[in-house]
Parts: C-alpha cells; structure tokens; sequence
C-alpha cells in the first residue's frame, strides 16, 4: 500500500474510532486530535467517559457488534478504528460479532478503511509457532487469545475489497503510563525482535500513521518498540 487517504483542503480527516473509553482507544483519539482530525469517539455509555469530549471530538453511544450502529455512526467518515473489547461476553463471539458488523456496516457507510486491535499471544514467534499454543499457555488466555484467530480469519476469508483492513498487534507489555518515544518497529505476522513493549502513545502513532497513509493491508502487523 502506498497511497493516502483522501483529506479535507486543509489536511483534516474523519475518523471513527470504536471502544473509544479503552485505553488504546483514547491514545488513538488523543493522537487523531493532535493531528488535527475530526473524532467521532464510540463507547457504549456516553455519560460514563465525558471527559472525551473536546474540540475535535463527538462522543456518541454505539454498539461495534451491531452493523445498523456501526453504518449509522461511520457514515461520512475517511477511516474507521475498532478498539472495543468486552470480557463478559466470550471471546470469539465477541471478536466475530465484531467482526462482522464492522464489515457489513462499514461497507454501507461507504468507509474504506478499518484498524483493528490483536493481541501478541497469536503471532509467530518462529514459523508454524505461537505464544498460545504452548502447552504451559493459561487456558483462559488461550480461550481470549482464540476470540482474535477467528477475527483475523473472518477478516482473511469474508471482507471483499470494498474494505482495506488492518489488524495492528501491540506487544504483550503495553504500557498507559509510557511517554512518547515518537518511534516503533513493524513486523508482518510475527513478533517484533526486541524489548518487546510499547506505550499506548506510539502504538496510536502507528494506528494514525497507517490511516494518513497506509501501508499494510489485510495483515496481522506487530507494533513494538
């Protein structure tokens, strides 16, 4: 990939980011504004995170597993971000909802482009080699890790063109308290050789950098220090 998203006169983007009231998904708001787009910041209860709002940014009550929802809000906007996450629902369920929605609601709403989270514990560390597959890897967390394989797989066999999909993977040490560095490294499908940590500042660095111009399609891309 290498070409831009197409923006405003001035430079401005609208972007729509899912799961907004999640850590990763302030960073990315924050990093958005700071680049001057437009937000529409999506949570599931408005009156709970209205510290959000801010010049730059609409704060609205949305449902990511619902594609009507995600058609409504996306509609007129350049990109999409889905940072939503829910522990009391299983996790493939929720993932593939997600999923789904996000695909066919996007698709109506006209927007071409979505980022994803993933999680670290599904790339490979050596070919044909994951983290969650270690026969000492906690149940549980193979259990949440596996709500991610069937995202990605979802994505991989059931989204046309109409939508150019990236799943940006943080490493397992993401850090809110970190400060910028304003660097990452990529890796496609692996794991990032190296500290292997991040802070949700410059993991957004990378979201933004890959909405304003993107370079991965339709890929597990790890993001790492």
């Amino acid at each position: 990939m290498d070409n831009d998203i197409s923006k405003n006169d001035n430079g401005e983007l609208r972007i729509v980011v899912f799961g907004a009231g999640g850590r990763v998904g302030r960073a990315a708001v924050a990093e958005a504004v700071a680049r001057g787009h437009r937000v529409t910041a999506v949570v599931r209860d408005p009156e709970a995170y209205r510290d959000l709002e801010s010049e730059g940014v609409s704060l609205v009550r949305g449902d990511a597993t619902d594609a009507a929802s995600v058609a409504a809000l996306a509609a007129g906007h350049d990109a999409a971000v889905n940072a939503a996450v829910r522990l009391d629902v299983p996790s493939v369920d929720f993932f593939t909802a997600t999923a789904k929605a996000l695909a066919g609601g996007l698709v109506e709403a006209g927007v071409g482009r979505l980022l994803t989270l993933g999680i670290a514990t599904t790339l490979e560390t050596a070919p044909g080699v994951r983290p969650m597959d270690a026969p000492d890897f906690p149940a549980e967390w193979r259990a949440f890790s596996q709500g991610h394989v069937a995202e990605f797989e979802l994505l991989t066999a059931g989204v046309g063109p109409e939508i150019d999909w990236l799943m940006v993977v943080p490493p397992m040490d993401l850090d809110a308290e970190a400060e910028r560095t304003g660097a990452y490294r990529t890796e496609v499908g692996r794991v990032v050789d190296g500290p292997g940590r991040i802070g949700h500042a410059d993991l957004a660095l990378a979201l933004l950098d890959e909405i304003e111009r993107p370079r991965h399609s339709r890929v597990q891309l790890a993001v790492s220090l």
